[in-house]
């Protein structure tokens, strides 16, 4: 067994780095920032959602890009075998709705501390304040990294780094690049692995915020504000361009004074980004997704016909959210002091339409700062599903985020960085100094 480097100490080079210690390498985990897990603290509100506690299957349904070339590594070291792993080595876990997975402490540093822990016992080198400046490779084999200038307060030497940099040079067998991706740019998600990937000529796909929230307005072009800090629960949200639907999601919401937010937007922005980047979309939501159409109709009509002096912004509070009826009530063409017992049979017909249609205008992603993964990165056409080895540059690895993969909310996206840097860090450690 050779000598293993990892960039990067989030949740995908931590797996990695025992991952490669645990099948015998001896292994440096480089990390830029001044302690490992920065971006892990925050995950979850600060619970961090381990993992989903799901089968292959359910677990490949819930990855949006690329999920058949999760297939193999999940299957080696997937959600259970996550889970024995952190309780293995002290973590107690609980599993509740939706099957998400989280430290029975609730505190994200738990998880941290185990890994840390985990890591020490392993004997991995933990270098803080250590920023890689380039990776190094020569005749089609990686063979270390330059680090940069202010790496642990390190005067630079002259080496060999690719592509004619310079900088103090650490050698290894094999370089694991598990640096993130540009989401959360406060915790050190820069972007770093996305050159070096290009350098190294791999493709990387195009970068956009995914689970984001959305700038929006109302569907009479009303901005969004006008309902800023209503949450809903319990809706429907429906996602079209056109006549193609390319989101639909239930649960719950929370208007902004941007736009929308919350898990089912959160959620449905990884599937529709891409469009979304092209131009406005249309979104539907429907306040009463648990009746049927005729239900809610004779609903109304009960209401109206009990009640026919009321004005309709009193009577709607038995069906809306008191700040939604005068959006509700505009957009159905229907005044706010109209007497209920005045409605026709035409405005029922529209109010009905509105509350199972309300119409929203997505106009935008919100920006990096705000998502919480990233959508793109290193192709995964051209790396080993298996092994997480580029097809470019031998010894050269890739894990977690910088690769274009991600999934929805609920566990699955630390659930690929722990499968990729499993993956990772025991092909690593199987490259020997005969490189």
């Amino acid at each position: 067994m050779g000598q293993v480097l990892v960039v990067g100490g989030g949740a995908a080079g931590m797996m990695a780095a025992a991952a490669a210690a645990e099948a015998g390498a001896s292994v440096i985990l480089l990390e830029k920032n001044e302690k490992l897990g920065k971006k892990l603290y925050i995950t979850g509100k600060g619970r961090c959602n381990v993992t989903n506690a799901c089968g292959r299957e359910e677990f490949l349904a819930h990855v949006v890009t690329n999920p058949k070339f999760l297939y193999s590594s999940f299957s080696r070291f997937g959600s259970q075998d996550t889970m024995d792993w952190l309780e293995a080595h002290g973590l107690k876990l609980k599993v509740e709705r939706g099957n998400r997975v989280f430290p029975q402490s609730d505190k994200s540093s738990d998880v941290i501390r185990t890994f840390q822990r985990a890591l020490e016992a392993l004997g991995v080198e933990i270098r803080l304040h250590s920023p890689v400046q380039s990776l190094l490779w020569e005749d089609g084999i990686c063979r270390g990294v330059a680090l940069a200038a202010s790496a642990a307060g390190q005067a630079p030497a002259l080496g060999s780094a690719s592509g004619g940099r310079t900088g103090r040079i650490l050698r290894g067998d094999a370089v694991i690049v598990a640096t993130g991706g540009l989401s959360y740019p406060s915790t050190g998600s820069t972007g770093d692995g996305y050159g070096w990937a290009r350098e190294a000529g791999h493709a990387v796909t195009g970068l956009r915020p995914g689970l984001v929230p959305l700038e929006a307005e109302l569907g009479d072009g009303t901005p969004a504000r006008e309902l800023q800090g209503l949450s809903l629960k319990n809706v429907e949200i429906c996602i079209k361009k056109g006549k193609k639907k390319l989101a639909q999601e239930f649960g719950e919401m929370l208007f902004t004074h941007f736009g929308v937010s919350g898990p089912v937007l959160l959620s449905a922005s990884s599937l529709a980004a891409r469009e979304l980047e092209k131009g406005p979309l249309d979104m539907e939501i429907d306040w009463k997704p648990a009746l049927a159409e005729e239900q809610l109709d004779a609903r109304l009509q009960r209401e109206l016909g009990e009640n026919p002096k009321r004005q309709m912004k009193n009577l709607m509070g038995a069906l809306l959210p008191s700040k939604a009826i005068p959006a509700v009530l505009r957009l159905a063409g229907i005044p706010e002091e109209q007497a209920a017992g005045q409605v026709s049979r035409e405005e029922r017909r529209r109010l009905l339409q509105t509350l199972r249609h309300f119409p929203v205008r997505l106009t935008g992603l919100r920006g990096f700062p705000e998502a919480v993964i990233t959508q793109g990165g290193v192709s995964v056409k051209e790396v080993e599903p298996s092994t997480m080895e580029s097809k470019k540059i031998r010894n050269l690895f890739f894990a977690g985020e910088v690769l274009d993969l991600d999934g929805f909310t609920g566990g699955y996206n630390l659930q690929i960085a722990w499968s990729t840097g499993y993956a990772a860090g025991k092909a690593a450690a199987s490259c020997g100094r005969q490189n």
